[in-house]
């Protein structure tokens, strides 16, 4: 008998082995890496958490700030969001339940409050898939509201408030990343990283915690030694206040007045001023003048996300008006630099032409003096098909076609001829290149910015030291000696031409370590290769007119002036109208060593 019942709990003992050793084992791997000793010494309102029945949800938001603070701290020490799995989180919140029950905090609060231990761990589909720090700067960038205002000491209200503003934009911004996100989880995000990342004074500091954790404080009495001493103070603070208030009020007064008498002034220059571009733009241009707050709700007050383009001179965004007509909001930069009468003079510019190959002039904006500040804004419409850069930059079968090539060349020429020889007198435009000639649904080429256009002389040449224009698309002549003339239009023309038939950037040949573009069309055209000049997705076009353009190409870009043909010659050129004779000698390479550094020296480069 006595065997059997050993036999028995043998049996019994082989059956629970696993689970035994199971327990053991998960005992035994999961430990919390979180210290959480602060719990017992930190200033907090635990109050809260004794009289649950009463106090239930505020108890489990104070718990849920107190806990925050060692995933806060965590972050801090790893850059890593949140716990790595539920028995890790099941660990920590063991380990906290031991800490509130020194402080006379039932354990049932924490599974009351935190049902579900994978509440603490990561999750891929919470906000953004974002786990670490680098995930986050890579998703709302290196830098962000929330890294200037919530960056010290936030004990004032104002600053807690600023804190908490930029808590709730970052916020609404990973909301914009992932729609999908919970946008209470995302917010969490924003917490932990203001608490641990952003904030130098350490999670546990009074301020980070009473602010950016929002954790309740315990309520203290005061002695009234204390009270008495305050009162004192307080009394004395009062009287100083009352003998200096005069002073102080004198003080604002002037200062004031001073303001006004400022603000008053640069209202009536930002009326001459306004008078004075109004005054530029000629009648039935179709231009109007657009309201600053226009322009912001068009574009969702300037938005990043509305940025479409931006360069040394500006930066361009996309809007829609309130009748849904897409523009683009050009604002100029530099203008201390600058000044109104650069401005004044590109909007004079803009007014004077109507071609259906150049942008025009939709509207403009000016403020000055006021709490915009002083801004000034060019309206063109929205060319969907963006650059000829963009263009050149796709690949596969979204590859500009020849017969979308040849017609872009085309309308480049006429908007140049007319220009040169429709407008009295004639205007240059001095930066022609293939980010400056946009593209309108039908694949329509217009040229655009006229930042830096100048109208020249119909009998003579220009000669100016202040050379403008962009390194590679630059006559020789205009960049080493100042001669500008129509036939330093045609150069960037050629360039761009060259640019477009090869799909070769000539900025990217010239950052590298080969020939020019120019050099490098010349050479395949000496040796008999003029095919491999072609970009690959044209290749199946009729080579002799393809041909044509690529000679009117390195004509238009030769290096000795007298060899260019004019840009109605070679319009009739590209179009057939006239023959092209036999090929010049090949100029100078402009990759040549010497050439180079005299051009840089000559240059001043646009951008």
């Amino acid at each position: 008998m006595h065997n059997q019942v050993m036999l028995l709990l043998l049996l019994l003992l082989l059956l629970l082995l696993p689970s035994l050793m199971s327990l053991f084992t998960n005992a035994s791997s999961s430990s919390c890496p979180m210290d959480l000793a602060y719990v017992e010494t930190i200033p907090w309102n635990s109050s809260l958490c004794r009289n649950p029945v009463i106090n239930n949800d505020s108890c489990c938001s104070t718990l849920l700030s107190v806990f925050a603070i060692a995933l806060a701290q965590r972050l801090k020490e790893t850059s890593i969001f949140y716990l790595p799995d539920e028995d890790t989180s099941s660990a920590c919140l063991f380990d906290f339940k031991l800490r509130l029950q020194a402080l006379s905090i039932p354990q049932t609060m924490v599974s009351l409050c935190f049902p579900d231990p994978t509440r603490f761990v990561y999750n891929s589909s919470a906000c953004a898939a974002i786990k670490t720090t680098l995930d986050w700067r890579q998703k709302v960038g290196t830098v962000t509201s929330l890294d200037t205002s919530c960056n010290g000491d936030l004990k004032s209200k104002t600053r807690c408030s600023v804190c908490s503003h930029a808590a709730h934009n970052v916020t609404s911004m990973l909301k914009s990343i992932d729609p999908k996100a919970n946008g209470r989880k995302c917010f969490y995000y924003v917490v932990l990283y203001a608490a641990g990342v952003v904030n130098p004074f350490g999670t546990t500091d009074v301020s980070t915690m009473c602010c950016i954790l929002s954790l309740p404080q315990p309520s203290s009495g005061v002695a009234k030694g204390s009270s008495s001493k305050r009162g004192k103070v307080m009394k004395l603070v009062f009287l100083f206040l009352g003998v200096g208030v005069g002073v102080v009020l004198a003080f604002v007064m002037i200062v004031v007045y001073r303001k006004w008498g400022k603000r008053r002034r640069e209202s009536v220059y930002h009326r001459e001023v306004e008078n004075k571009v109004r005054a530029s733009v000629l009648p039935n241009t179709g231009a109007r003048w657009f309201h600053v707050s226009e322009l912001e709700r068009a574009t969702s007050k300037f938005s990043r996300r509305n940025v479409i383009g931006q360069g040394g001179d500006g930066v361009v965004y996309k809007g829609t008006l309130l009748d849904g007509t897409v523009v683009a909001v050009k604002e100029i930069f530099d203008l201390e630099t600058k000044g109104d009468e650069d401005f004044c003079y590109e909007v004079e510019i803009i007014s004077k032409i109507k071609h259906r190959n150049l942008l025009s002039l939709r509207g403009g904006c000016v403020t000055s003096g006021n709490l915009k500040g002083k801004r000034r804004f060019l309206v063109y419409d929205f060319m969907p098909n963006g650059s000829i850069s963009d263009q050149l930059s796709l690949v596969g079968v979204n590859r500009l076609t020849w017969p979308q090539r040849k017609n872009i060349i085309l309308d480049v020429a006429k908007g140049l001829a007319y220009l040169h020889y429709e407008i009295k007198p004639p205007i240059y435009h001095r930066d022609i290149k293939a980010t400056n000639i946009l593209l309108d649904s039908k694949m329509k080429a217009k040229l655009a910015d006229f930042g830096l256009a100048k109208q020249g002389s119909e009998d003579q040449s220009h000669l100016t030291t202040r050379v403008a224009g962009t390194y590679g698309y630059v006559a020789p002549e205009y960049a080493l000696y100042g001669q500008l003339t129509e036939k330093s239009d045609v150069y960037s023309f050629g360039i761009v031409i060259l640019e477009i038939m090869s799909g070769r950037k000539v900025i990217d040949a010239l950052n590298s370590s080969t020939d020019s573009i120019t050099d490098w069309v010349w050479t395949l055209v000496e040796c008999g290769r003029v095919g491999e000049i072609f970009d690959e997705s044209i290749r199946e076009g009729p080579e002799k007119v393809m041909e044509r353009f690529v000679h009117v190409g390195m004509l238009c870009a030769h290096a000795v002036v007298a060899l260019r043909p004019t840009i109605a010659e070679a319009l009739k050129m590209l179009e057939g109208g006239i023959d092209i004779s036999e090929l010049p000698e090949r100029p100078v390479p402009l990759g040549h060593a010497s050439f180079q550094s005299s051009l840089l020296h000559g240059l001043q480069i646009n951008g």
